[in-house]
């Protein structure tokens, strides 16, 4: 099958890799649509130890079923799989389980590719009106509703009488806003350094869409509930000095490094902070729904490129020339 290989850190390679055989928990799912995500950025620039070259990326995935009794059902898929006897799986939090495995990490190989082998527990059926390139936006919408409805429960007062600080304008930043926009904030901002993103995410959201350090950012300590989808020393400082006291920090981007957090501040003012990880069976499927009934807007924030063009997509990404907040790859027939 044809595939985008990550071969070497800024090296992807498109080409033949076989096909892997369904195991018997498993099924085949031909490919359609899938996102480039944060992760696999991550994995290109050599900075995820957990997957080394060579490798198959790509999570966010949708398609159809091509192998067993439902072949032909639309499906997108839910790529953490995770086993249902584990003890964090019965909680109903297998998202922090121990032995958890993704597609696009060893020993799963990813979704950049015709097909991709997938458990049959991972595959949530899609009507026939949500288009492929939407339903692989199921999986990064997870992410933030997780994130979103966790710090909801945190701060213990609905979204509707608080103000929500979004930092990052990219696909998770973007979609915590529009989840949060359902969940019903009405003060949301989101801070945006990259002036093609705030232009994406501002024709989206009803939303103060500001740049960092500008004027327009909103005031120290005025935010009760500030998610940081970058994750970056400068962010994590930014959400130490927007947090009004008492308030909730959610963090949930994965960027390298350690520092930023006003541990005097959080001490003194007794903020929340917490990590948010993935997202829930609940939340997927939520998700789904969510996306099938139109309730996250036009969803025109994505740009839909040729799998076979995808090195050329990772390259645009990291020179920030992409206005759209997530790039989606079409494989071959």
């Amino acid at each position: 099958m044809k595939a985008l290989i990550y071969t070497a850190p800024h090296n992807l390679e498109f080409g033949d890799w076989k096909q892997a055989e369904p195991k018997d928990d498993e099924v085949l799912v031909k490919v359609e649509a899938v996102g480039i995500c944060g992760s696999d950025m991550h994995a290109y620039h050599g900075h995820d130890t957990r997957r080394p070259p060579p490798l198959i990326l790509g999570h966010e995935a949708a398609g159809r079923i091509a192998s067993g009794p439902r072949i032909g059902q639309r499906v997108t898929i839910n790529p953490l799989v995770i086993d249902p006897d584990c003890a964090f799986a019965m909680e109903g939090r297998g998202h922090l389980s121990p032995t958890r495995q993704i597609l696009s990490m060893p020993p799963r190989p990813g979704a950049f590719a015709q097909t991709v082998c997938v458990p049959q527990r991972n595959l949530v059926d899609i009507p026939d009106h949500l288009s492929f390139e939407h339903a692989a936006l199921a999986e990064p919408i997870a992410v933030c509703w997780h994130a979103v409805a966790l710090g909801t429960r945190l701060l213990a007062s609905p979204l509707a009488s608080v103000r929500m600080v979004v930092l990052g304008g990219g696909a998770i930043g973007l979609g915590c806003a529009l989840v949060g926009t359902l969940f019903g904030a009405k003060d949301l901002w989101l801070g945006e350094p990259n002036p093609l993103r705030r232009q994406t995410a501002q024709a989206q959201l009803q939303a103060h869409v500001y740049d960092p350090g500008s004027a327009l950012q909103p005031e120290a300590n005025s935010a009760d509930l500030v998610i940081d989808a970058v994750g970056a020393d400068a962010t994590r400082a930014a959400a130490s000095q927007l947090v009004r006291p008492g308030g909730v920090i959610v963090h949930l981007g994965l960027l390298p490094g350690t520092s930023g957090l006003d541990i005097r501040k959080i001490t003194l003012q007794e903020v929340i902070v917490t990590g948010a990880y993935c997202y829930t069976p609940t939340d997927f499927k939520n998700s789904v729904a969510a996306l099938a009934a139109g309730h996250l807007g036009k969803l025109g924030w994505f740009e839909q490129r040729a799998l076979a063009d995808g090195a050329q997509a990772f390259a645009d990404i990291d020179a920030g020339v992409v206005a759209a907040a997530k790039i989606v790859l079409r494989t071959p027939g």
